[in-house]
């Protein structure tokens, strides 16, 4: 329940109220500040509330984004400040004081107005949401209501309302080939009551319908995977814009929608792959190589956001560079584009899947992934050395969390603290990056069920200690957790290839999806400010160096069909433990009323 105190003189024929009330708040009127202060006092703590200028004129679109959205503690546009419970403290003592003070002294004669100038006084941050367009006043005579009517009249707050719904930052065939029908579905989708979340699940179990159908190996099935791929991503793209038409965001929202995309698009992978096998042609490598690819790709994307997020003096040429570019109009679909985000890389593998054969859609993908990553890794790096940015400590814990780092690994780091502090800043990554190409080229060149390939996993336990051994804060400290990706999961793709047994690279292909889920959920957590995984989840799944150990050891001891069974129970394990404590720690945080939050950054 969310509870409007109006305040000031009322206006006959204001439809203030009837606004209010059909954003589901309930009305209390004040006559003056004391009577205010003691009608926020009566509404219990754990309630939203605002306070609002009878006089208010404007868009009811400009209360929903200033008066609803739950994603911010304190939120306000002219006329009107609202506070969820986080930020009730805040806004009482704001009241108090203004209270105490007699009204004020301040020109503005808007309650709720002198109450933002208190809180801005007091340092507190309050969101004020951009409304473009959109009318929110309280004016101070007739003429100037009439003439705050008159602009309400000439703008059509449900056009903005829709337009407002499509991510401002999106890919070339998002914006046009999606997007222009989606929003009016979004829109749809609320006018029903149904949910960003429900819509979230829609597009995965559409998208897992695609993948049985490609699963089929005939060409009516791909013809089908195609095109319910591709009603999974408008659905995708859907549920983003229904959160944004409707603010119904949410924490549990964020993850489901950023976890179920990439549930969807490897669960699409396999169908392939099963779909290829019924024809007779093994392309389970292909499928393991561009899931590892593209959930590298991710990493590096992770990891360098983390490692700027907060960075001071961050600039540099090639930024100022890419800003300039982003000023003329075509560099910047071109640019867009050939990242491969997710509308063209989906749109490609639709087309692909429907037109040609698995191994051709495969093919495809791995060039393209493979050029958009080196693009923008050599872009970051270039960024990195060019700037003069100093990371803070919360920078450098998240890329600690992010490398995933086991008992192994730790141990070593410790070993190595003092005589780390004397070594180059390029250490770390460079290091790691040795480490992770001695193991999967060693298990690449030697034969299956070899030695080599177990002291290699040993010095790369060894080695990705050095790399974390002291706090992540050097020019390139950011590539350190995609490197030590690459060398884990490549070293399950090589090892499993060369068991040559029917069944291992499946195998090999759920062990890999479990652990990247895993990592994906560690960013998650990240970015929605609750920290890491707990250390026990870490320590019982072995860490990143743990696990590559244990598949060589697995690999030099056992036959290759019982390392197939093997990887087989390693990924079930795995996957059981990741998959329990994930959803335990999100349903929670979401009935703990966890900060709402959404992500609007770059397309995945």
């Amino acid at each position: 329940m969310s509870t409007a105190i109006l305040t000031g003189q009322p206006v006959p024929g204001s439809s203030i109220e009837a606004d209010l009330r059909s954003l589901g708040f309930d009305l209390r009127t004040a006559t003056d500040a004391a009577e205010a202060e003691t009608l926020l006092a009566e509404v219990p703590g754990d309630e939203r509330v605002a306070l609002v200028d009878a006089r208010f004129v404007g868009h009811v679109h400009a209360l929903r984004l200033g008066l609803t959205d739950p994603r911010f503690p304190l939120a306000a546009i002219p006329g009107a400040v609202t506070a969820q419970p986080a930020g009730r403290q805040a806004l009482t003592r704001a009241m108090a004081r203004e209270n105490s003070a007699g009204g004020g002294t301040t020109l503005v004669d808007s309650l709720a107005d002198r109450i933002l100038t208190a809180l801005d006084a007091d340092g507190t941050d309050v969101h004020r949401p951009e409304l473009g367009t959109l009318v929110a006043a309280v004016p101070a005579d007739p003429q100037a209501r009439n003439e705050a009517r008159q602009a309400v009249a000439d703008v059509d707050d449900e056009a903005v309302r829709l337009k407002s719904a499509v991510k401002a930052r999106d890919g070339f065939f998002t914006t046009f080939c999606i997007s222009p029908y989606s929003r009016y579905i979004a829109r749809w989708c609320a006018r029903r009551g149904l949910t960003p979340n429900q819509v979230t699940t829609a597009s995965l179990l559409t998208a897992l319908i695609a993948a049985a159908c490609a699963a089929t190996g005939t060409r009516g099935g791909f013809v089908a995977a195609g095109v319910l791929l591709i009603a999974s991503f408008v659905l995708d793209c859907t549920d983003g814009q229904l959160a944004r038409f409707s603010l119904q965001y949410s924490t549990l929202g964020a993850w489901l929608d950023a976890t179920f995309d990439r549930a969807k698009e490897y669960a699409y992978y396999a169908g392939l792959a099963l779909g290829a096998a019924r024809g007779g042609d093994d392309v389970w490598a292909l499928a393991l190589g561009a899931m590892v690819l593209q959930t590298c790709r991710h990493v590096v994307d992770f990891s360098f956001n983390e490692a700027n997020h907060d960075a001071t003096a961050n600039t540099s040429p090639t930024a100022a560079l890419s800003d300039k570019l982003d000023s003329v109009g075509w560099t910047v679909w071109v640019r867009r584009m050939i990242v491969l985000p997710i509308g063209e890389r989906w749109a490609m593998i639709a087309v692909l899947t429907a037109a040609t054969t698995p191994r051709i859609t495969f093919y495809a993908l791995l060039v393209g992934c493979a050029f958009a990553a080196t693009y923008t890794t050599a872009g970051r790096v270039l960024r990195s050395l060019t700037r003069k940015a100093k990371r803070t400590d919360r920078a450098a814990g998240a890329l600690a969390d992010l490398a995933d780092s086991g008992p192994l690994a730790q141990g070593f780091a410790e070993a190595f603290k003092k005589a780390a502090r004397k070594l180059p800043g390029f250490t770390a990554p460079a290091v790691a990056l040795l480490g992770g190409l001695a193991v999967v080229l060693t298990a690449a060149l030697t034969d299956f069920g070899g030695p080599w390939p177990v002291v290699a996993a040993l010095g790369y336990a060894l080695t990705s200690g050095l790399a974390v051994a002291r706090p992540l804060k050097g020019a390139l400290d950011w590539l350190v957790p995609p490197f030590l990706r690459a060398a884990e999961y490549g070293t399950v793709l090589v090892l499993a290839a060369e068991a040559d047994v029917n069944g291992a690279l499946p195998a090999a292909f759920g062990l890999v999806a479990a652990v990247a889920y895993h990592h994906y959920d560690t960013v998650y957590r990240i970015r929605g400010d609750a920290g890491a995984p707990p250390a026990w989840l870490v320590r019982s799944i072995g860490g990143h160096e743990g696990r590559t150990l244990l598949v060589t050891v697995l690999a030099a001891l056992l036959t290759a069909s019982q390392f197939k069974v093997a990887l087989t129970a390693l990924a079930v394990a795995v996957a059981l433990v990741v998959l329990v404590e994930s959803i335990r720690f999100w349903v929670a945080a979401h009935r703990g009323g966890a900060p709402a939050v959404h992500d609007e950054g770059e397309p995945a």
